[in-house]
């Protein structure tokens, strides 16, 4: 007997909406399945300093948060919630999420008790997968799944993660950089290094503070690492300013500073990125290593964008390295994709 399709009252499809969450150390980023990406944030929030005891209220979330860091107020206090892209405050990334559910809403209209899947770092603990379990059912999710972001990543890069296949794929996050060799709908391997953006910022500004006397800001490296930033030495040469403060009279003083200065700064952290792709292809599989070697490796997260990266890696390794199509979003949509495919329950997601 032929069986019709079940209609579902709105409530009830409302209730079986699907979310995807990549809660990152610098951004978090929300996708729906009738809306896409709905939600794409710096992943800050600002309080009000309360004079008693009691629940601080949110002063402003996202990308006005982010614009008062080191230049918050005496009554507001500026938080990043997340470290190495897993919780490190766990009431502020509790607001902070159901504030980004607020402001995702209106456009999706999904409820709170949404199904949510958010993306994990591979090295991630038990305690720290629990504390985002634990934080997105606070925000309002019926059901959490959480998913590696290595595999997440390879699936939004358009990667053929269920054939028999090996793919590589290293996502570079602003406080983690995994590294994944995916094959048959899963990671055959899978690595992570407490490593990202924000390394590379802290290395811009101990750099320029040992070689120039003058601290800046931590806004003021991340834009000159995104505007002249590079991962080669041998580069034409580029510059631009940077005004920071001197560390001997406490004096605002400008700088100026090139692309191999930059080159020079994040050597340090490229190196550990370097370090955890070349372990990958020493600890996979030999039969996945040789598609890698056939196909090439793909770079994801915000931190492939980083100038001549690709080049870098292909240097030190010998392998094509290619930058995928709108990296910053490929972990936050192949979540979705796993979601709606199934491909967490054949994983084996929780």
């Amino acid at each position: 007997m032929a069986t019709s399709t079940p209609h579902y009252p709105l409530f009830e499809r409302l209730f079986r909406h699907s979310v995807a969450v990549d809660l990152g150390t610098a951004n978090t980023l929300i996708y729906t399945d009738d809306g896409g990406i709905v939600v794409n944030q710096p992943s800050v929030v600002c309080f009000e300093k309360e004079p008693a005891t009691g629940p601080k209220r949110i002063a402003a979330v996202g990308t006005e948060a982010r614009q008062l860091l080191g230049r918050a107020p005496l009554n507001l206090e500026a938080v990043r919630p997340m470290r190495h892209g897993v919780i490190a405050n766990f009431s502020a990334a509790e607001q902070m999420i159901r504030q980004f559910v607020d402001m995702a809403r209106p456009r999706s209209l999904f409820s709170r008790r949404a199904a949510f899947t958010v993306c994990v770092p591979e090295g991630a603990t038990q305690v720290e997968r629990r504390a985002i379990r634990e934080a997105a059912e606070a925000a309002g999710a019926w059901k959490v799944s959480l998913i590696g972001e290595s595999l997440a990543s390879a699936l939004g890069a358009g990667l053929p993660v269920s054939e028999a296949i090996g793919s590589m794929v290293v996502d570079i996050g602003g406080g983690t950089t995994e590294v994944g060799v995916i094959a048959l709908g899963g990671a055959a391997y899978s690595g992570s290094v407490r490593v990202g953006g924000d390394n590379f910022d802290a290395a811009i500004v101990s750099y320029v503070r040992n070689l120039y006397g003058v601290l800046l800001g931590e806004q003021t490296a991340e834009h000159v690492k995104k505007s002249i930033g590079s991962a080669v030495h041998d580069v034409p040469l580029e510059q631009m300013s940077a005004t920071g403060r001197s560390v001997d009279d406490g004096l605002p003083r400008t700088v100026q500073l090139s692309n191999r200065d930059v080159a020079e700064a994040i050597e340090g952290p490229l190196r550990q990125v370097i370090g955890a792709v070349k372990r990958a292809l020493e600890l996979a599989p030999a039969e996945l290593v040789t598609d890698i070697a056939h196909n090439g490796i793909v770079l994801t997260g915000g931190g492939a964008l980083l100038g001549n990266l690709g080049q870098r890696l292909t240097d030190e390794i010998g392998l094509d390295v290619y930058v995928a199509d709108e990296p910053l979003t490929c972990a936050v949509r192949g979540a979705a994709a796993a979601a709606a495919t199934g491909l967490l329950d054949e994983a084996g997601f929780e």
